[in-house]
């Protein structure tokens, strides 16, 4: 028998959060300006009004120096914003109206 776990969020995005010393040979997210990012995104989220949408804070997303990282699911869709427009593009066009950004996605490589 085989049970479905439900699905809680329409969209629940994962943001890297990690921040390394300057110099450390993985770089980070934090260390990539990733901090203005994330609040802007939360305030967005949070201004959506939508229970179906989430963020959670991460450790290390795996793949540093591509960073800032954010990965949406549950279409696994990753992206690397870097500035808070388009973070603003993101939320509108992926969160609000179903449509990714193909412009800001990228594809994890270990």
């Amino acid at each position: 028998m085989t049970s479905e776990i439900p699905q809680v969020y329409k969209i629940h995005v994962f943001a890297c959060f990690q921040s390394r010393p300057p110099g450390h040979p993985r770089g980070s997210c934090g260390a990539q300006g990733a901090e203005p990012l994330w609040k802007r995104l939360q305030f967005r989220v949070e201004s959506l009004g939508d229970p179906e949408v989430a963020m959670t804070a991460t450790g290390c997303l795996g793949f540093c120096r591509a960073g800032p990282l954010m990965v949406v699911y549950p279409q696994g869709i990753w992206y690397a914003p870097k500035t808070e427009a388009d973070i603003d593009e993101i939320c509108e066009s992926h969160f609000e109206k179903g449509m990714p950004v193909e412009r800001l996605i990228v594809v994890p490589k270990p």
